[in-house]
């Protein structure tokens, strides 16, 4: 497998660009890798290329495009994450792993039972570390696109908008939730499958009651995975495979 590199500028129609200060790091210090060395390049808006290696020097790193080459395929149905934010590398983990699930978008939010307030979120560089995991994780996995971190917000600011595109919004609660209307997620295999889907995954502390009340009068659909209850960081990654595996969407 040839080395991938993110190169925003990797365009199609583009003969050779700069690697992104970090990129040339991991390049010229961590492989180790010269002039003449072929690696693949990808634009983050799902483009990808093979290269090769045509300056290294203090100023950066210049390949060279050469032929278009085929990344991993994105998913059908666009899902966009609503995660509120959790603590430290735990958020870290949500993102790395919502990315090589092949999300569209991320989108951090607040909420009540949240250990992170908005105000701490939008003064914070939380947003550019995410950003910069979200592309390592997409050069792990294969994929061309790296998914738009959002800016942070409210919780209740995203419940009430109007859903983009007719999307599936679907609000992720606790096993105990599971009387009272609230769908198996299983159950999503017998729906129309959608054109687009927006899954919102709470805290540690789980979804405040009026958090889920505001969202369900916004026709939001409840769902849970099962009985058991998963760690905060662990949960994204499985609704969105218990998602795909029911949209065939893998």
């Amino acid at each position: 497998m040839l080395p991938r590199f993110y190169a925003p500028d990797a365009a199609p129609g583009a003969t050779a660009v700069e690697l992104p200060a970090d990129e040339a790091r991991h390049l010229t210090r961590v492989l180790r890798l010269g002039v003449g060395a072929e690696v693949a390049v990808f634009d983050g808006a799902g483009h990808e290329f093979v290269a090769r290696v045509a300056r290294v020097s203090r100023a950066g790193v210049r390949v060279r495009i050469g032929a278009r080459r085929e990344p991993a395929p994105e998913p059908a149905i666009p899902l966009t994450l609503v995660q509120a934010v959790l603590r430290g590398e735990h958020m870290h983990d949500a993102v790395r792993d919502a990315v090589m699930m092949g999300v569209a978008a991320i989108q951090p939010v607040a909420t009540e039972h949240g250990q992170v307030r908005l105000s701490a979120l939008q003064r914070g560089g939380g947003a550019e570390r995410w950003r910069r995991i979200a592309v390592a994780s997409a050069k792990q996995c294969g994929r061309a696109v790296v998914p738009a971190i959002r800016p942070a917000r409210t919780f209740g600011d995203i419940v009430a908008e109007a859903p983009a595109d007719g999307a599936l919004r679907i609000l992720l609660v606790e096993p105990a939730a599971a009387a009272g209307g609230v769908h198996e997620a299983a159950s999503l295999s017998r729906r129309p499958e959608p054109r687009s889907a927006v899954l919102a995954v709470g805290s540690e502390g789980g979804w405040a009651a009026d958090e889920v009340e505001a969202a369900l009068a916004h026709g939001w659909l409840p769902v849970t995975l099962g009985r058991r209850t998963l760690r905060a960081d662990a949960t994204p990654v499985a609704a969105i495979a218990v998602l795909q595996f029911c949209w065939k969407d893998l």
